[in-house]
């Protein structure tokens, strides 16, 4: 299996074509969510993908499913449920629900606007990587107002118990999005859909080691891609639209300027802006 390499087509095949059963250790991606996203006129036919990423997905590996539903006629559309039960078809372990929270939302509608996504996250039994994220303990001293004793003046004294400094963080993850929050890279924002960079890292260094194949079929900008290169593991990428592969290899210039180099001459940008 060759890695480190973004390969052009429909993902389904592509996976059959190319990944072996039980090669991959953790898929991180995002899907067409319902009709929202006009992808280069592709249409996205969803369980042969699921089916495929059972298939390539390793005893203990991960599938990170970054979803979230259209609104018609004012009813969402459930499809990432759908979706979730389908994938337990197969026989993932929902192993956890997370969300997304976005910390910048443009209000646009008469409702609570939508400042979330789910991440999915199925595993092929029992995960066999977890590294947690941890987060700082802010307020370290908590008063525990039922245990109390008595001082020698009389009066009474609330007990005190110490957390640690540091604790896994919680399952609702906040990121900064929009332009030049989701990421740096300006060349980035040519596709039309892109998670933040700090996603993507987090559930890399959550759910995989140094080494490991992370597997992005869906990649769009190459967030993943560029993620798993940064974080010294190995990668494999999939878009159907060549000029998405394109500026995804754009992307990876930035980290190797071999990456650069490969492209054709007309689609490569200009020097300075990756260099």
């Amino acid at each position: 299996m060759e890695t480190n390499v973004i390969y052009q087509g429909e993902c389904s095949n592509v996976m059959q074509e190319n990944i072996p059963d039980n090669s991959i250790d953790l898929t991180v991606t995002s899907p067409p969510y319902d009709n929202l996203r006009n992808y280069e006129g592709f249409e996205f036919d969803f369980k042969p993908i699921a089916k495929e990423l059972y298939r390539v997905t390793k005893k203990g590996g991960v599938v990170v499913w970054v979803v979230a539903d259209q609104t018609v006629n004012g009813s969402e559309t459930g499809t990432s449920f759908r979706q979730a039960l389908y994938f337990k078809e197969l026989g993932f372990n929902l192993h956890d629900t997370m969300i997304y929270q976005k910390r910048s939302i443009p209000l646009n509608h008469n409702r609570y606007e939508q400042g979330f996504e789910y991440m999915f996250i199925f595993s092929k039994g029992k995960p066999k990587t977890f590294n947690p994220i941890m987060q700082k303990n802010k307020k370290r001293k908590l008063k525990i107002e039922k245990g109390t004793h008595t001082q020698s003046d009389g009066n009474k004294k609330g007990l005190t118990h110490k957390r640690k400094r540091e604790s896994i963080k919680l399952n609702v993850w906040h990121y900064d999005t929009g332009y030049m929050l989701t990421t740096k890279d300006k060349i980035a924002f040519e596709h039309p859909a892109i998670f933040p960079e700090k996603l993507a890292e987090d559930h890399i260094k959550s759910w995989s080691n140094k080494g490991d194949v992370i597997l992005d079929p869906m990649c769009g900008s190459g967030t993943v891609l560029k993620q798993a290169k940064i974080l010294n593991r190995n990668w494999i990428g999939i878009d159907i639209a060549e000029k998405y592969v394109n500026l995804s290899y754009k992307r990876l210039g930035k980290l190797d300027k071999s990456y650069y180099d490969e492209l054709p001459e007309e689609e490569k940008p200009k020097q300075k802006q990756l260099f």
